[in-house]
């Protein structure tokens, strides 16, 4: 797996395939092919390994300050140089592949979403964020502009744009 992410820093993911991984490596391509079906899943796996982390929320009593963290930390690891490039990758190949764009979604987006919800309903118990929106409604608010900036609009996702999207958002969710 460090194999495939290294190769991939240096060719793109485009350029990436079993083969130079197998060779970099120094087994067969079979080998590779025993454990995934694909260079989608190889790089899945690979880029899940590297990421490792759980994004967590801590809970200052401050809804804000708390996204404003966790939205910082998320924009520093998908979003920077070492993975930016590779993550946006991994993002479209599961475009074009359901069962990469499932295992994505099951294994990095859910897990992270599932803990922004409890934050979120943390808040709204606190009284801070209205009960009167879905939670899956906030988290897309606070996280579509983000993952729009990141893949649409490179070198513009800074901490600024996530000051931006959260006073936007807080302005209409407050009870």
């Amino acid at each position: 797996m460090r194999t495939a992410l290294d190769l991939a820093r240096e060719v793109g993911y485009a350029k990436l395939s079993i083969e130079g991984i197998a060779a970099r490596a120094g087994v067969g391509k079979h080998t590779v092919y025993r454990r995934w079906p694909s260079k989608g899943a190889l790089f899945l796996d690979a880029m899940l390994s590297a990421l490792q982390t759980e994004l967590a929320y801590t809970d200052t009593g401050d809804i804000v300050d708390d996204l404003r963290k966790q939205m910082n930390a998320a924009r520093e690891l998908v979003g920077g140089p070492d993975f930016g490039p590779l993550y946006a990758a991994l993002v479209g190949e599961a475009q074009h592949d359901p069962a990469i764009a499932e295992a994505l979604y099951e294994r990095w987006v859910e897990p992270i979403t599932e803990r922004t919800r409890i934050r979120l309903r943390a808040a709204q118990e606190q009284g801070q964020l209205s009960t009167e929106y879905d939670l899956d409604v906030i988290v897309a608010l606070l996280y579509g502009p983000l993952y729009y900036r990141f893949l649409l609009i490179p070198g513009n996702y800074d901490a600024a744009f996530i000051d931006a999207v959260l006073q936007a958002a807080f302005a209409g969710l407050k009870p």
